[in-house]
């Protein structure tokens, strides 16, 4: 009984994500957190061949810019849907946004292998990379779908829309490891400094 508590609590503590663990009576989860040391994203080594790999700040101009460009798409596909009017710049606009999306996985996977040593799956960034793969599917089945003519404008826009969706679940993920990548420098960086103060 206390074996099969134990593997419940385990199984809670995984996700679980109240912020008032001792009102909802978890503390036995809190223990298991702290007792399992989080693994940090980076390794030094890693953490310099990101700042010097080229293809950090060839990320960094491209993300913004395809979040630009899927906010422009995003409503004028819901003007098109909602009016039946600007097919033509809802199309061109989704096409321009697959080809920033090709541009920013083929960089993102040199990125990839320049930090972590493979084009992709990296274990750091291995649910990111799994998500894209989703995106990278869904927004290549609407080019298949619009060149062969296969789907009506509407249910064209409605593909669009499903392959946006994944696109902010994945952009969401990438946003969320950077958060915990810079705590992570912070915490080390003042780690180093307390070192180097107690010398």
């Amino acid at each position: 009984m206390i074996f099969a508590s134990g593997v419940l609590d385990r199984c809670i503590a995984a996700v679980d994500g109240c912020p008032w663990q001792a009102h909802a009576g978890a503390s036995s989860l809190q223990r298991f957190r702290t007792q399992q040391p989080r693994k940090a994203l980076y390794t030094v080594e890693q953490r310099r061949r990101r700042d010097s790999s080229p293809w950090t700040l060839v990320q960094g101009i491209l993300a913004p810019l395809q979040f630009a460009v899927f906010l422009v798409s995003v409503y004028l596909v819901l003007d098109f849907l909602a009016t039946g009017q600007g097919y033509a710049l809802a199309t061109g606009s989704i096409v321009l946004k697959t080809l920033v999306l090709y541009v920013i996985m083929v960089t993102g996977s040199f990125w990839e292998r320049d930090v972590f040593g493979r084009y992709l799956f990296a274990p750091a960034f291995f649910w990111e990379d799994v998500v894209s793969m989703l995106v990278l599917a869904l927004h290549t089945a609407y080019l298949i779908a619009l060149l062969g003519g296969l789907l009506s404008h509407r249910e064209l826009m409605v593909l669009a829309l499903a392959a946006y969706v994944t696109y902010v679940i994945n952009a969401a993920q990438f946003v969320l490891k950077l958060r915990a990548a810079r705590r992570e420098q912070r915490r080390s960086t003042g780690e180093l400094g307390m070192v180097s103060l107690a010398k």
